[in-house]
């Protein structure tokens, strides 16, 4: 019998620690189930949403305080509503916290990351309707129960675990990108910022889809044949940024054939000129996508994208299927994510996790709370 309260880290103001207290059991929707969390991811930028976000994008909201954050959590059905289709008690399950509205035109065709209200639950939103969806969706992952929607639910096959299952979220937005960029066999991928949290999570799709050969860039070069270890000798070859420019060691590397595709992973602290020189590593009709989210104004010569045929994309997130296909992936052992290094903290210990993650081995420290 699912228990009437429970236990929830909830931020009163930004900049502080949170607090832990005990808060009503959510009551679920018909078309939603209730999650019995067992971990939830603990990503880098949290420490951005929590103190410098207002200030730094304030064109993107964040749920009214006090407020329950986390991301990415995974766990157990533990309750379905009368109208859940295909979930039952019991089982595993990554929730997706992309939020749509299902109603605007965007949603009506499909393309629901599009949505005109479309929100991170328990972290940021996009649009000027994000605190209305805020609203609907109260509860993030730094707790114990969570109701999930039904489209929002990855099934989960018994060889990941619950904490490797809280980084889909990075993994798939990575996934995203080098499906916008059709990357494949016989593609040449450039990953920028290849040793952090979404560039390795870059490299593990790029492999598990067959991508020919990886280049990287990065500036903790421990961590450099750590990468490389990843695949076979000779497929990752990794650059050390503030040397060389990136385009001109990728034409060196390739042979002078340039990149098909960039993955832009680098975060909003990172140079500007990072992203130029990766852009012109781009061979002509070669695609630039960015995930990374570098902030500001970032000179682009639209005469050389023109005359190249180069295609420039931003990438926000994925859907759950494609969060399935990952999933399916792992399954079938095509995609490997045993390199993660997870680190569980309890939800009492969720101010020292945030603060600690600088301390990360990488991407390859997976952080997570254990409720």
């Amino acid at each position: 019998m699912t228990a009437k309260t429970m236990r929830a880290a909830r931020l009163y103001e930004g900049g502080k620690p949170m607090v832990i207290e005990q808060v009503p059991v959510p009551e679920i929707r018909p078309t939603e189930v209730l999650v019995k969390i067992k971990a939830c991811g603990i990503v880098p930028n949290l420490h951005n949403i929590l103190t410098n976000w207002v200030k730094w994008f304030p064109q993107n909201p964040l749920p009214k305080l006090p407020a329950i954050f986390g991301l990415d959590p995974s766990g157990v059905v533990e309750a379905v509503g009368a109208q859940v289709y295909d979930f039952k008690v019991g089982d595993r399950v990554y929730v997706n916290p992309g939020r749509h509205c299902g109603s605007c035109r965007a949603c009506r065709a499909g393309n629901t990351i599009a949505c005109t209200a479309y929100t991170f639950n328990g972290y940021f939103g996009f649009t000027p309707k994000s605190p209305r969806m805020f609203e609907d969706y109260p509860y993030g992952g730094l707790c114990e129960y969570i109701p999930a929607p039904q489209y929002s639910l990855v099934k989960l096959p018994d060889n990941i675990s619950f904490e490797t299952a809280a980084r889909l979220g990075y993994l798939g937005t990575a996934y995203k990108a080098l499906l916008k960029a059709n990357a494949g066999p016989g593609s040449t991928v450039l990953i920028n910022g290849i040793s952090g949290t979404l560039g390795l999570g870059a490299v593990a799709l790029a492999l598990a889809m067959g991508v020919r050969k990886i280049l990287g860039t990065a500036r903790n070069q421990d961590l450099f044949q750590k990468v490389k270890d990843l695949a076979a000798p000779g497929r990752i070859e990794i650059h050390t940024l503030g040397t060389i420019p990136t385009n001109e060691w990728a034409y060196q590397v390739t042979h002078g054939e340039g990149v098909d595709v960039v993955i832009d992973a680098l975060g909003p602290g990172a140079p500007h000129e990072s992203l130029t020189q990766a852009l012109k590593s781009l061979h002509r009709g070669g695609h630039l996508v960015n995930v990374g989210a570098i902030a500001g104004e970032v000179p682009i010569d639209l005469h050389w994208i023109m005359d190249n045929d180069i295609q420039i994309s931003g990438s926000a997130w994925f859907t759950t299927g494609q969060g399935q296909a990952m999933a399916d992936m792992v399954e079938s052992g095509v995609l490997d994510l045993s390199f993660f290094e997870n680190t569980a903290f309890s939800l009492e210990d969720v101010n020292n996790a945030i603060t600690g993650i600088e301390n990360r081995h990488g991407g390859f420290s997976n952080y997570v709370i254990c409720p």
